[in-house]
């Protein structure tokens, strides 16, 4: 496993995140899936962080996110959509003004989860057998 060093912290941090286009439109083609990727990588390096998986299908993105410990997940999250969103509507209005008659492009939603590294069973298994300080 490779942890990343901080100024305070040794850590590996991971998380699976999922955004849906609004009404689970299937709005995005091949040159938005492209954009879209470059444009998640360059918002995630300007929070320290890196797009380590990046997949997506024509309603959905999928992206595996390494980051540093201070980043608020929330908040780097609404950034994503909001720089995405923006740019994506710019770039490609035509096509998704097909879609939209409104300045949306993300749900209001997402799906995150934590990943990588060990299984939470592993780890329970690992502070069960840590021996206790005799008192």
């Amino acid at each position: 496993m490779i942890y990343n060093i901080g100024h305070r912290a040794v850590y590996s941090l991971n998380i699976h995140l999922v955004l849906v286009t609004k009404y689970q439109r299937k709005v995005i083609n091949q040159a938005m899936l492209k954009r879209l990727q470059e444009i998640f990588e360059g918002t995630c390096a300007k929070w320290r962080s890196k797009v380590t998986e990046y997949n997506a299908e024509s309603d959905h993105v999928h992206l595996v996110i390494s980051y540093p410990p201070d980043v608020e997940i929330s908040k780097l999250v609404n950034n994503l959509k909001t720089v995405s969103s923006r740019l994506i509507r710019k770039e490609f209005n035509e096509h998704v003004n097909r879609f939209y008659s409104k300045p949306v492009f993300w749900t209001g939603a997402y799906f995150v989860a934590s990943c990588g590294g060990v299984t939470l069973e592993q780890l329970k298994s690992y502070v069960e057998k840590q021996s206790s300080p005799d008192c």
